[in-house]
């Protein structure tokens, strides 16, 4: 999996990282940063396939713009993921044995929120668009490369891994605690099809939809320590 897209979208989340005090007009406008990180249910929401929701972990970095006379604050942050996600096949193509072949997801995230002060600095419901890069579904177990695809006659497991790598998603949540540590849920979902590229493969899609169909999601629960 390439890296030189990782780099980059790091890159950019370091220039928002600042730390120091203005004034614009009669509002001071606080700057900093957070660090967090967290557990995730991954899954993908398809009719092509029968899919389980797996594990998985993420860790990132965020800059606030934080304008304490008002309802709001903004942050801007980028984080890395690798998700799981079981897709239900068989071993051969006659065979009756059904197995959940798995695969994982890495992926890295860019975002921005809108915080929106409940109970200022302790309660703030989260919610705003995140741009996605991800990698290619990898096997986690080798042995299951040649296995076949459920819901389609000759799909094999090794077809379905080149998924969209660029999607677009949006995050909803809720982060409670003191000034400088909070504990966050998060639940981001795709808007975009990251199923998509799968239908300019020339994939054998006998006894299946040709149409591929699937858009992400993935509940986050995790913690953040702000500076």
């Amino acid at each position: 999996m390439k890296i030189n897209p990782y780099i980059l979208l790091v890159a950019v989340a370091l220039c928002f990282v600042t730390t120091h005090h203005a004034q614009k007009g009669r509002y001071p406008i606080t700057n900093g940063f957070s660090v967090f990180g967290g557990i995730t249910k991954f899954d993908i929401t398809t009719d092509n396939f029968v899919t389980s929701q797996g594990d998985g972990f993420l860790g990132g970095i965020s800059a606030t713009v934080d304008i304490p006379l008002r309802w709001y604050n903004v942050s801007f942050g980028m984080q890395l993921s690798e998700s799981n996600i079981d897709i239900l096949g068989r071993p051969s193509l006659i065979s009756t044995e059904n197995e959940f072949i798995n695969y994982k997801m890495f992926a890295a995230q860019v975002a921005m929120l809108m915080h929106i002060k409940v109970i200022p600095n302790h309660f703030t419901i989260d919610a705003g668009p995140m741009l996605q890069y991800n990698g290619k579904l990898e096997f986690k177990n080798r042995d299951q490369e040649g296995y076949y695809i459920n819901n389609y006659a000759n799909l094999t497991a090794e077809d379905i891994t080149n998924i969209s790598q660029f999607n677009f998603n949006g995050a909803v949540g809720a982060s409670l605690g003191i000034r400088n540590f909070k504990l966050k849920a998060q639940y981001i979902y795709g808007f975009t099809n990251i199923l998509n590229k799968l239908e300019n493969e020339g994939l054998d899609t006998t006894g299946g939809d040709a149409r591929f169909k699937g858009n992400q999601s993935m509940l986050v629960l995790g913690a953040m320590v702000s500076f």
